[in-house]
């Protein structure tokens, strides 16, 4: 037992660019636990402490996170930080082809590669089955773990897990590697298509595991005032010079959807989106220096964005947008919705001075508010639907998903479900929808026969006739 734990001590302590594979919450229990067991005489209880931190980790990232698992629980975590870990090899795969990289550097990684794979075949169920006899806990199957997905990981990050595990030596795999993250991309960028900005200490992306699934197909009609957006977007992702966009307009037009659309159908164009919060606007010169000279091509999104007289966070994204001294990198653009076409709020004592405590030139003070939104290239505008177009959205929905409702019918309700609702609109569309599909759900499993739901539109009838 001693001589595999000092085997694994030194095989961990030698690795060099590919450090970062084990400096994780799970890899330091899984060092403290080598480290308690190599010693001359094994340290019982700080190994039973880390063996529990360890398994609770590991348990936690198997059954309740959705990864395939490859090999045992160690084997699976240990693979999927290699591919995740971004250091100087990893990074420089992503950009440039392996005839590019200098020999120390392959060298260096290749003895990394081997030291890893130590630390793969011995530092799991060989390992944690000794741990356990120690610090006197039962023997646990450590491949026994079952996620709840098996498929949540892709199909390309599936496939290298299993090479490497199938593989009996790893430095001939460098290469392979390589042109890996050269395909896939790595760290949080390769690994999501997805994110938000949490201001969080410096503040920092934060991966989305699932984000809304939403596609181009899925919206229906608005086509003309999504041309613009999608011609821009195309423009983007092609590596052509884009324009910021604003979509302005009413609520529940589906705005923010066509950004989320947009973000699902150039995912395979590397376009990934982050989601930032206006009141992190401060940030965007920290978000920016993060994705500066990435091969990834950006959209920031600020969902809602719209200033009070009182706030001034807009004079920062106004320097963000155009003006600054730093330029905004090629491979970033600002998608912004809002309810507002000037986006800050305009008086009509900006355009006039009627007291001593007026701006002495009022006209410059309203052209500062306005310049905000001059800034963006492409204003989207989505309105309000008329009785008619909110019909054909409603239709259009319906038919996606057979729900087998006349057209009189279908619509009679839907014109009550707006009257009793939330009004016209996209979203309203869609949740009588929602609701009509609940209803189909519910009679088919047989549930109606117990008590049946109030209908969509019965429910407004209802509240018709108490008033």
């Amino acid at each position: 037992m001693r001589d595999l734990a000092r085997g694994l001590a030194r095989a961990a302590d030698s690795i060099v660019i590919l450090g970062g594979v084990l400096d994780d919450t799970a890899g330091r229990a899984w060092r403290d636990l080598v480290g308690a067991l190599a010693r001359d005489t094994p340290d019982a209880e700080r190994a039973a402490l880390s063996y529990a931190r360890l398994f609770t980790l590991l348990a936690a990232e198997t059954e309740l996170a959705g990864a395939a698992l490859v090999g045992d629980a160690w084997q699976t975590h240990l693979v999927g930080r290699l591919l995740d870990d971004g250091n100087p090899f990893s990074r420089k795969a992503e950009r440039a082809p392996w005839q590019a990289f200098g020999p120390a550097i392959v060298a260096q990684v290749r003895a990394d590669l081997a030291a890893l794979a130590v630390c793969y075949r011995d530092g799991g169920a060989p390992l944690f089955h000794a741990a356990a006899r120690i610090a006197g806990r039962p023997p646990v199957a450590w491949d026994g773990f079952r996620p709840l997905d098996g498929a949540a990981a892709g199909a390309a990050r599936l496939r290298m897990m299993r090479r490497l595990h199938a593989a009996s030596e790893w430095p001939p795999l460098a290469a392979e590697l390589a042109a890996y993250f050269a395909a896939e991309g790595v760290g949080l960028f390769g690994r999501y298509r997805a994110f938000r900005w949490v201001r969080d200490g410096g503040g920092r992306l934060e991966g989305v595991a699932a984000p809304d699934p939403v596609r181009l197909g899925d919206l229906v009609d608005y086509e003309l005032e999504r041309e613009a957006v999608l011609d821009n977007t195309r423009q983007f992702v092609a590596g052509a010079p884009a324009n910021n966009v604003l979509l302005y307009g009413d609520r529940g037009t589906g705005k923010s959807s066509t950004i989320k659309a947009l973000a699902n159908e150039f995912a395979g164009a590397r376009l990934r989106l982050i989601e930032v919060a206006k009141d992190h606007l401060a940030d965007y010169p920290r978000i920016l220096a993060l994705l500066r000279g990435r091969r990834e091509r950006f959209i920031l999104f600020v969902d809602d964005l719209s200033f009070d007289e009182h706030e001034t966070q807009y004079k920062a994204l106004k320097a963000v947008l155009e003006g600054g001294l730093e330029a905004r990198p090629d491979n970033v653009v600002l998608y912004a919705t809002s309810n507002r076409r000037r986006l800050v709020v305009e008086r009509f004592g900006d355009r006039r001075s009627a007291s001593p405590d007026d701006e002495v030139n009022p006209q410059e003070a309203a052209e500062e508010k306005l310049s905000l939104a001059d800034r963006f290239g492409i204003h989207a505008p989505f309105l309000m639907p008329d009785q008619e177009r909110y019909l054909r959205v409603v239709e259009g929905l319906a038919a996606r998903y057979a729900l087998g409702v006349s057209r009189d019918d279908l619509r009679r309700r839907a014109v009550t479900w707006a009257q009793w609702h939330n009004g016209r609109s996209c979203r309203a569309a869609r949740q009588f929808i929602d609701a009509l599909r609940g209803e189909a759900l519910v009679r088919a499993s047989g549930a109606a026969s117990k008590g049946r739901r109030p209908s969509a539109d019965s429910a407004a009838s209802s509240r018709s006739r108490r008033r």
